[in-house]
């Protein structure tokens, strides 16, 4: 590894790189979210296609994005994190632009699925790719920033979609992809530099990888369905002892393989062990929060999507403003005590929903704090739980270790969407607070159970002082 001082040129390429990056995540996190508001439309679009069936636009991406992370990354390891980025991107647009411009829901549905494995590959990489270009001492500034583009696109995503279904049609909501990634595909052909494996070996595990992307489809897709089917139906079920029994042959395979579709060693890296398990549970908690108080909003209070989603931006306007300023403590002090911080604060956003919110709106005494502080709890937690769970990583598996950490924020944003519908299911008028007062008790136990798994990661290094150089990470193998 090469030992360099910072220059202007790396910072600059660190810059363009965070740049380029950060629109890829920011695409696949608002595209995740402004679907949920587009989709009424989009199956009014469609009169003859029953509701379960129109339901695959949202979950056949989802199932195919959480199966598909892992693999991703392992291969971008291998094949150049570049390589992947741009190629991920290039069928994130061509897909896009035929989700705009499908006749047919089966043509809508396939091409979602085209979309969910190019984000799947746009989104380990993306981090990968920042990593690499990054000096060392800011690192964790820049995965503060990274991590923000992805929060505030899923929370800014209800907005955007109801103004965009509002003015032009929900086919908009896919050509709005094509600019932005048009632009990130030209500047991250010029501005980014392939890094792969040093020490290729063997190629991975390829049943090993269908192993795991069929196990993790398997569960997600009883998350997915648990509304429809119920959960104790033989389906539902059937759907997770599969996706179980999967999952331990892909564990058992992995043990034998001198190149896994996932090297199980990394989980003894306590940084990569917890922070992971402290992604789930928030992510968890984040998307039950989102999901809960948007449903809250245009169901209870009876407000329309676009007002609902404007008063909704007070959370991740703090995000945006804090976010980078909290990277620069993480520099200092490192993740952990941010990260403790930010599951109480969060926690205590929750405990305002439960105490102030009532079936009367009453926005500037309950939801907009609670808002504020759930804001500022993200700002503070979920950046610096992916930069927590990869730092501790060799080099080589900066990619995997994002796209497992991905994949973690994934089942646990599934798990979350479908414990809601469940808290919520058969509300009426009398006892809507009631259901929607379980999700936000939800969301104060995972945001104190956060924290508390954050005790368990490792404190941070003695950091370099000003007066010596800081090893930067080189820019390729």
């Amino acid at each position: 590894m090469t030992t360099t001082v910072p220059t202007a040129a790396t910072d600059e390429r660190a810059t363009l790189s965070l740049l380029v990056a950060g629109l890829g995540i920011f695409m696949v996190f608002l595209d995740t979210q402004i679907l949920f508001v587009a989709f009424g439309d989009i199956e009014r679009s469609f009169p003859d296609v029953s509701t379960n069936a129109m339901s695959w636009v949202l979950s056949g991406y989802t199932l195919a994005f959480a199966a598909l992370l892992v693999p991703a990354g392992r291969l971008a390891d291998r094949w150049g994190r570049k390589r992947v980025f741009i190629g991920g991107l290039a069928l994130f647009t061509v897909a896009s632009a035929t989700c705009g411009l499908a006749p047919t829901a089966g043509l809508l549905i396939a091409a979602r699925i085209l979309q969910a494995i190019g984000a799947a590959a746009i989104t380990p990489t993306s981090l990968a790719l920042v990593l690499r270009a990054t000096p060392r001492e800011r690192v964790p500034i820049a995965v503060a920033v990274w991590g923000s583009m992805g929060a505030v696109a899923a929370a800014f995503g209800p907005t955007l979609g109801g103004l965009l279904v509002q003015a032009a049609g929900w086919r908009w909501v896919f050509f709005l992809n094509l600019p932005v990634c048009v632009v990130a595909i030209v500047l991250g052909r010029r501005v980014l530099v392939e890094s792969k494996e040093a020490e290729p070996g063997p190629f991975p595990d390829l049943v090993g990888s269908a192993l795991l992307a069929l196990g993790v489809g398997a569960v997600s897709l009883a998350l997915v369905q648990s509304e429809d089917w119920g959960w104790v139906d033989a389906r539902t079920i059937g759907s997770i002892l599969v996706g179980l029994v999967l999952t331990v042959l892909f564990v058992l395979r992995s043990r034998t393989q001198a190149s896994p579709a996932l090297d199980l060693s990394l989980f003894r890296i306590p940084s990569f062990r917890w922070g992971n398990l402290a992604t789930a549970v928030f992510g968890l908690s984040f998307t039950a929060m989102f999901l809960a108080n948007v449903t809250f909003l245009t169901t209870v209070w009876e407000w329309d999507v676009v007002k609902a989603g404007l008063a909704m931006a007070p959370g991740p306007t703090v995000v945006l403003v804090l976010a980078r300023r909290f990277g620069r403590l993480a520099a200092r002090i490192g993740p952990r005590p941010l990260i403790i911080a930010g599951g109480l604060v969060y926690a205590l956003g929750g405990t305002v929903l439960v105490t102030t919110v009532e079936t009367t709106p009453n926005y500037s005494t309950s939801m907009l704090p609670a808002w504020l502080l759930t804001g500022l709890g993200v700002a503070l937690a979920l950046p610096q739980l992916s930069s927590a769970s990869v730092q501790g990583l060799p080099p080589d598996r900066y990619a995997l270790g994002s796209a497992v950490n991905q994949t973690m924020r994934q089942l646990g944003a599934t798990f979350g969407v479908a414990l809601v519908v469940s808290f919520i299911a058969g509300a009426t008028a009398g006892d809507a607070l009631a259901h929607f007062q379980r999700a936000w008790w939800m969301v104060i136990a995972c945001g104190t159970l956060t924290s508390v798994v954050a005790l368990a990661l490792p404190h941070p290094a003695r950091r370099a002082t000003a007066t010596g150089p800081v090893p930067a990470v080189a820019a390729a193998d």
